[in-house]
C-alpha cells in the first residue's frame, strides 16, 4: 500500500493523548482527556426523538462554528493601535526609559504594529481558508505533511513559542489542499496560546472539516518563557500531540504516523 508523505519547509505565510511514546524531545506533555473522535455539538434543532450520529457533525453546524471564530477585523486594529501603542510608552517607561529618545521615538507603534501581526490568526477563521480546497477523492491512505514552521505566542508570559508541526490523517473519501494544513497551523498558532491547546485545536479543525477516519497532530517546540527566563534551559523542547480517532483507537496506525513523522 503506498503512504503519501510530503514536508514543507518552507509553508505558505497568510496575513493566518499521546497514547504512544514519541521521544524527538526531552520534554513531553500528554493533552488532556480528548474523544475518541472529534466530534461537535449539534447546535440545530432536531424532532422530538430524532436520533443523532455523535460520529458525524453537522455541516452547517460545523460551519457556523467557524465563522464565529473570528474576533478582530482589520478595522479593529486600525481602531485599536493608538491604545496598543501609548501601552507601550506606559511600558517604557515604567521600564525607566526614556519614550521620547531618538531610539524610541517610533518604537511604541512598531511594537503595537508587531503585536498585532503576531496576533493575527484572530482575523480569520477556518471557512476562510478551506473555500473549494475539500475535494472528493477515493483515497484511504495515510496523508502526512510534516515539519511545519509554527510561529506563535505564549499567552502567560507573551514570548514567543517556535516549532515545528506533524500532521496526519487517514481520508474518508475527501482529501484537503496540502498548502490548507499549513494555514490552519498559521490561524491558530497565529494567537496567544499554549501548546496544549494549539494542537488540539489543529487536529479538530482537521476532523470537523473532513470527517476522517482518524487524525494525528504533534508539535516540537521551544518556548523562551523556559530559555530566555525562569528556568533558563536553553534546548529544552516541549511535545504535544493529539490523536483522534483511528489514530488514538489503534496502536498500529499510531505508530505509522510516528514511526513516518521521524523518517
Amino acid at each position: 500500500m503506498r503512504r503519501r508523505t510530503a514536508g514543507t519547509a518552507d509553508p505558505v505565510l497568510f496575513n493566518g493523548h499521546l497514547t504512544g511514546r514519541f521521544d524527538s524531545g526531552p520534554c513531553v506533555r500528554r493533552s488532556a482527556e480528548a474523544p475518541a473522535t472529534g466530534t461537535v455539538r449539534r447546535s440545530d434543532p432536531q424532532p422530538p426523538g430524532a436520533e443523532v450520529d455523535p460520529h458525524r457533525p453537522a455541516a452547517s453546524s460545523v460551519m457556523e462554528s467557524w465563522r464565529e471564530e473570528r474576533t478582530r477585523s482589520v478595522e479593529d486594529n486600525e481602531m485599536s493601535l493608538p491604545a496598543i501603542a501609548a501601552a507601550y510608552t506606559t511600558i517604557l517607561r515604567g521600564l525607566g526609559e526614556d519614550p521620547q529618545r531618538q531610539g524610541l521615538l517610533k518604537t511604541p507603534w512598531r511594537a503595537a504594529t508587531a503585536m498585532q501581526f503576531f496576533t493575527k490568526g484572530y482575523q480569520e477563521t477556518i471557512i476562510d481558508v478551506l473555500n473549494d480546497a475539500i475535494f472528493d477523492e477515493d483515497h484511504d491512505e495515510m496523508v502526512i505533511v510534516k515539519d511545519i514552521d509554527m510561529f506563535s505566542m505564549c499567552e502567560h508570559h507573551l514570548v514567543p513559542i517556535f516549532g515545528r508541526v506533524h500532521i496526519g490523517y487517514l481520508p474518508n473519501k475527501r482529501v484537503l489542499g496540502l498548502s490548507k494544513l499549513a494555514r490552519i497551523v498559521e490561524i491558530y498558532s497565529r494567537r496567544l496560546q499554549v501548546q496544549e491547546r494549539l494542537t488540539k485545536q489543529i487536529a479538530v479543525a482537521i476532523t470537523e472539516a473532513l470527517q476522517p477516519t482518524g487524525v494525528g497532530v504533534v508539535i516540537e517546540a521551544t518556548h523562551m518563557c523556559m530559555v530566555m527566563r525562569g528556568v533558563q534551559k536553553m534546548n529544552s523542547k516541549t511535545v504535544t500531540s493529539t490523536m483522534l480517532g483511528v489514530f488514538r483507537e489503534d496502536p498500529k496506525t499510531r505508530d505509522e504516523f510516528l514511526r513516518l513523522i521521524r523518517s
